[in-house]
């Protein structure tokens, strides 16, 4: 199998390569998984989503060849693998050493550091991923001179995620990652040729704007998305909670116009209408700590939401200036003794992988 394999050790002995890309705060989440996109395409699924400053790296370093190295931020142990063996996929490495397999690479060592915190319900994963995509695309653009286009990236990115998983990923957290900025995304799965749209919400000063009407904390419990998007969309599936996956996309839609109105008395409003009807379609999304900071917002005039799955991770409100301070205020007294918990420094990121 070897033989199929390329060494990058000399290349990366001259210079090694260092990618980051954004996490990302979202709304309309789970509606960008084909599950449920697919069937109800006619609603026009749509999902928010804003890329923050907060990053994570991957660097690519030479290695010993024939093998290919692992450390990350949020594993305690140092993966070494021999690419003769087979790299393993069924591991907590497996979408990396997939990434990897893609390229047909060896000789490489792959640390991924992340500025968010580890299962923060902010796309971490994903970030990664494709952070090692586009780093594994410019190296073989310094060997071969056919690097990857972004959209090739986000494709690839999601396709691996959603294939070594066992599907049910959405592809929001890739998309935040690869293109950064304040996007609305469209979701057209059965289109052959383009599954997907971007409606830029925000550029330039307005991302400064908005960077001081939201706020961002982690809960201090760590989160796994897995387990709670197989259950959502067993209930979508059933017919249960469909009524209100529908009735939750709209709200998401005149979200997005009030953000791209720059209207954050609004865009509060139709946040806290998107977490009434997420409090009876996914409430174990919620846990009482994170239920008790998003009332927080709410009794302030904010509109606050869960990050991705929930359960736990991070969480984010949207509001005018002046109320934001307050909230924030008060959710540092809510987490001031909470292992590991805080407001999260941070700001809307323009920047996409890089």
């Amino acid at each position: 199998m070897t033989s199929n394999f390329i060494s990058v050790r000399k290349i990366l002995e001259k210079k090694p390569i260092e990618v980051s890309a954004p996490c990302r705060i979202d709304s309309g989440g789970t509606w960008d998984i084909k599950a449920m996109a697919i069937p109800l395409e006619h609603f026009t699924p749509v999902t928010l989503n804003i890329a923050l400053s907060l990053r994570t790296k991957v660097i690519l370093s030479p290695f010993k060849d024939g093998y290919v190295r692992l450390s990350s931020e949020g594993f305690q142990d140092i993966a070494e693998f021999n690419v003769k063996n087979n790299l393993p996929f069924n591991t907590p490495f497996g979408i990396f050493l997939a990434a990897v397999n893609h390229f047909a690479y060896h000789g490489l060592e792959v640390t991924i550091k992340s500025d968010s915190p580890v299962k923060s319900a902010l796309g971490g994963s994903s970030t990664a991923l494709v952070a090692l995509i586009k780093a594994l695309s410019d190296l073989r653009e310094i060997m071969a001179g056919n690097g990857m286009s972004r959209r090739r990236i986000l494709h690839l990115g999601y396709h691996i995620e959603d294939g070594i998983s066992g599907g049910n990923c959405g592809i929001q957290d890739q998309a935040a990652a690869v293109y950064g900025g304040v996007n609305l995304w469209t979701w057209r799965f059965s289109d052959i040729n383009k599954g997907f749209s971007r409606e830029t919400l925000l550029t330039g000063k307005d991302l400064k704007e908005i960077s001081g009407s939201i706020i961002v904390a982690f809960s201090g419990k760590s989160h796994v998305s897995a387990a709670m998007n197989r259950a959502w969309i067993g209930d979508f599936l059933s017919g249960r909670t469909r009524a209100g996956w529908i009735n939750a996309n709209g709200i998401v839609k005149d979200l997005a116009g009030a953000i791209k109105e720059k209207d954050w008395g609004s865009a509060a409003g139709f946040l806290r209408k998107e977490m009434k009807i997420r409090r009876m379609i996914t409430p174990d999304a919620l846990i009482p700590l994170t239920s008790e900071l998003i009332h927080c917002a709410e009794k302030a005039g904010c509109g606050a939401r869960f990050a991705g799955a929930g359960a736990g991770g991070s969480l984010w409100a949207i509001g005018e200036p002046d109320r934001i301070r307050d909230v924030k205020t008060e959710w540092e007294k809510m987490l001031r003794n909470i292992k590991g918990a805080g407001i999260l420094r941070c700001s809307v990121e323009p920047r996409g992988v890089r």
